[in-house]
């Protein structure tokens, strides 16, 4: 599995992969993926940090895991496949940056052209069994995956955390504040969106304008 993990990132994180958990976590993977479907396909499991270099991170949002449906998920938080329906979060996403401003909800949910711009799509969990949501938590996904924002924190300056609900909150309170700028909502989730916990948040102009005042080039949402 650490084969496929883009270059600049097995620089950074190459400690992890020889502590217990993650040999583990490699195994378990290996055998889930055997045993029945998984997604996204193991090629998939690192999409995220294969189009976003650590030299090249500006944002991270941070996901839960991965959709379970078929055809769905492909690495990114949030992102789906060219041609495949937008489920309700991503719908609501692509609302407030209309909102924002003033983009129109583009034809596609493939959420690529924001990470070759430097928008790590990062989920907590990065693979999951068909049809069972949260099915690979607690394997040791979430060990490797805070191991990354850690070093993120320590290491960059001047990046946006994107943290969206409860989990990405708690996943990210250790996130060095002094040298980043973290924005929080409730989730795009309709059961958030509709309680007044999402829309309005106005994520996206505030994440470029600080780009902006770092001398960063703002993402084209």
């Amino acid at each position: 599995m650490r084969s496929i993990m883009e270059e600049s990132w097995k620089r950074e994180i190459r400690d992890e992969f020889d502590k217990e958990y993650f040999k583990a976590l490699e195994n378990l993977v290996r055998e889930s993926y055997e045993s029945g479907a998984c997604y996204p396909s193991e090629a998939y499991i690192f999409e995220a940090f294969r189009l976003c270099p650590f030299d090249r991170v500006k944002v991270v949002i941070l996901g839960q895991d991965p959709y379970h449906g078929p055809g769905q998920a492909h690495g990114l938080s949030f992102s789906v496949h060219d041609g495949v329906s937008f489920p309700p979060s991503l719908r609501n996403i692509f609302r407030e940056i209309r909102d924002d401003l003033g983009v129109e909800v583009p034809l596609s949910g493939n959420l690529d052209r924001w990470a070759k711009q430097g928008v790590l799509l990062l989920n907590d969990t990065l693979t999951v069994a068909h049809g069972k949501a949260g099915s690979h938590q607690n394997l040791g996904w979430e060990i490797f995956t805070s191991a990354v924002i850690e070093r993120l924190s320590k290491k960059k300056n001047s990046l946006v955390f994107m943290l969206w609900g409860g989990h990405a909150k708690t996943k990210g309170k250790n996130i060095d504040r002094s040298r980043h700028l973290v924005l929080e909502s409730g989730h795009p989730s309709p059961m958030s969106a509709n309680r007044g916990l999402w829309f309005g948040n106005k994520h996206f102009s505030q994440a470029n304008h600080y780009l902006q005042s770092t001398g960063k080039t703002p993402i084209n949402w």
